[in-house]
């Protein structure tokens, strides 16, 4: 039978070194620019919101970011949300996208979402989006892409299914 050796760690204890950094802090030069495309279903993994947060500390290193959504993704832009009542947080972290995609805009990121997969395909309209994103074409998101690759712009894409 195995035996384990030690002291039971306690709240508040590091047990990794969170002070060692490998790569150097780099931070935005004036222009530069990041696209987080998502194509993610929402609540369905970690995904969606690693790459929200991902995109916020883009941001706050001071790049132009802007996140793209389309397929399922565009879901988590819904301002619909809430239970018993829309805003209401039936427990905690229901609303985090909301707020972290909120964070996100309101720290200056932009996010765009395609009208096509949230009215086809789940039947979402503009006005059930969040304030502030930017609805659209399903065409856009290819060339989202593109204005990327010209503006020689950091690029995240997520793809799940």
């Amino acid at each position: 039978m195995a035996q384990i050796v030690g002291e039971r760690v306690q709240k508040g204890d590091a047990i990794v070194d969170y002070e060692d950094k490998v790569f150097e802090d780099i931070q935005a030069e004036p222009g530069e620019k990041a696209y987080i495309f998502m194509h993610t279903v929402p609540f369905e993994g970690s995904v969606g919101l690693v790459n929200m947060l991902t995109a916020t500390r883009i941001r706050r290193k001071g790049f132009d970011a802007s996140i793209v959504m389309f397929g399922p993704a565009s879901l988590m832009v819904s301002a619909s949300r809430g239970y018993p009542k829309v805003g209401d947080e039936a427990f905690p972290g229901a609303l985090g996208y909301n707020k972290q995609l909120q964070t996100f805009m309101d720290e200056g990121g932009k996010i765009y979402a395609c009208r096509f997969s949230a009215a086809a395909l789940y039947g979402m309209r503009e006005v059930d989006m969040m304030e502030g994103v930017k609805p659209i074409n399903p065409l856009d998101v290819l060339d989202a892409q593109l204005t990327a690759r010209r503006e020689g712009a950091l690029v995240m894409q997520t793809w799940t299914v």
